[in-house]
């Protein structure tokens, strides 16, 4: 792969990939960063955007971590010493998860988004932005949106600033912070600050095939044990023939391949012998042509992401 081939694998959506092109002509090392809430238990969709992050940091890009608390604190997530202590340990889960943490810029949004002049930012957009706007920015990453807290439509104006604050060149996230980044590129002119290209990678899905959801427990966490990666891969939804919504063919195209480069699915020879796939068009393509049975690559994701995630278990051990 070239540098624009890694940068935009498994990418859902960048906005532009003409900005995207010019900017990495235009600088040897851009500012790419992600925002994440701290959170009790990173799971598959958090390694998804560290999987980018590493693709970013090979292509040359300057990686720059928000460890979020001040958003998690104003999101009804814990008081601020609780959501402090989840940000050290999802600091310690990237870094395990293969982040270098040589190369990676942690910052946490306590360190400065109560400074004069990141307020004095942020209420400046506040004056520009509808409340409507807000709130439908927020649509998809806050909690109670039924009826949110004015605290909640604070926060999309604060990721906004947070880019101009950071440096950034390239913001990073899930397409659910599609909206918030919109707000971004629209607002930050208004107040002379570059807006941000966009890079979002998609949601993945929930172990039953619908939305990945902490209150449902159908997600995988980093630090599942081998014993409950098992239990929770075998039972997954996984229907012959169907890689609609199906959370098994899902870990094999954004984490299994995409990490460990070939993997081999062992089968008896008389249901077709061992098969060795190096990308995963080839595998996709076999599976929806009923050749690969969803048993077979169920204990084949159970294998291969152990080997993914053991090292992890051990330095967060």
């Amino acid at each position: 792969m070239d540098r624009l081939q890694l940068v935009v694998r498994n990418a859902e959506e960048v906005v532009t990939l003409q900005e995207l092109e010019a900017l990495m002509e235009e600088k040897d090392r851009p500012r790419a960063y992600v925002g994440y809430e701290p959170s009790g238990k990173v799971h598959m969709g958090h390694m998804l955007t560290a999987n980018k992050l590493i693709d970013l940091q090979a292509a040359g890009f300057q990686v720059v971590v928000l460890l979020a608390d001040l958003h998690a604190y104003l999101n009804e997530k814990g008081t601020l010493e609780e959501v402090r202590a989840t940000a050290d340990y999802n600091r310690d889960c990237f870094i395990a998860l293969g982040l270098d943490p040589e190369e990676t810029e942690f910052v946490y949004g306590t360190d400065y988004q109560l400074e004069p002049e990141y307020v004095k930012n942020v209420l400046k957009m506040a004056r520009n932005t509808t409340l409507n706007r807000a709130r439908r920015s927020m649509d998809e990453v806050g909690r109670n949106m039924d009826n949110p807290h004015v605290s909640q439509m604070i926060y999309p104006l604060m990721q906004a600033v947070d880019i101009a604050a950071l440096g950034v060149d390239l913001a990073v996230g899930g397409i659910d912070q599609r909206k918030i980044h919109m707000l971004a590129r629209e607002e930050m002119p208004k107040l002379g600050l570059q807006p941000p290209v966009c890079l979002h990678t998609p949601i993945i899905s929930g172990l039953n095939g619908g939305k990945m959801s902490s209150s449902k427990g159908n997600y995988i966490s980093v630090d599942d044990s081998a014993e409950d990666l098992d239990k929770k891969i075998i039972s997954a939804y996984c229907p012959a023939k169907d890689i609609e919504a199906n959370p098994v063919t899902e870990l094999f195209k954004y984490h299994i391949l995409p990490r460990l480069g070939a993997v081999t699915i062992r089968r008896p020879e008389k249901f077709g012998g061992d098969v060795t796939y190096d990308k995963y068009e080839p595998l996709e393509a076999d599976y929806l042509a009923g050749k690969m049975h969803p048993l077979d690559l169920k204990k084949s994701a159970v294998e291969h992401l152990n080997a993914i995630l053991e090292p992890v278990r051990e330095k967060m051990g």
